[in-house]
């Protein structure tokens, strides 16, 4: 028995074919409802927003409590204390979408913000959000008297931050 011999079977059988009707109208219903009821969407991304924006402060100090773990375990090093100087803060990047139009003599280019929401709950679609920009750092350790470990620590603070080494300072830490 072919699959045409079988399905020539359920078309004859009414009950059948009245299930699978039902079903499938039941299913175009439910993603209908779907589109038209609010979904929480909008609350996921206002969320993600929020805890973002707190986030820019602790990013700094947890730089500066990873670097000065990691610091630590250079040979010589002692014990640690990073500052790290920030130049920006947390960068938003917009999603947009952007509709270019010619016509005989001229062309005309338009850039929109991607909404999401409904109503006056729409805001602009974060596509991307950029961490601060550390542009200075200063270690302050106890081994820092030894021209070995300082140059040891401008070398991992410059590779770890992406500094060059005229913006990193290495000091003796005070107390001992």
């Amino acid at each position: 028995m072919g699959i045409l011999d079988r399905f020539s079977g359920m078309k004859s059988d009414k009950r059948l074919t009245a299930a699978i009707t039902a079903l499938g109208i039941g299913g175009l219903l439910l993603i209908l409802l779907s589109s038209v009821l609010p979904g929480k969407k909008s609350e996921v991304g206002n969320e993600t927003v929020q805890t973002v924006s707190v986030s820019a402060e602790e990013y700094c100090r947890e730089t500066e409590q990873r670097l000065e773990g990691f610091i630590s375990q250079i040979e010589g090093a002692g014990r640690v204390r990073v500052y790290l100087t920030v130049g920006t803060d947390l960068r938003y990047v917009y999603a947009t979408e952007d509709k270019l139009s010619r016509s005989d003599s001229k062309t005309e280019e338009e850039e929109k913000y991607v909404m999401i929401g409904n109503g006056s709950d729409k805001s602009a679609l974060i596509e991307t959000v950029q961490a601060p920009a550390i542009v200075g750092a200063v270690v302050a350790c106890t081994g820092a008297d030894s021209p070995a470990v300082q140059e040891k620590i401008y070398r991992t603070v410059s590779a770890a931050l992406g500094l060059p080494t005229s913006d990193i300072f290495v000091t003796k830490l005070k107390g001992e």
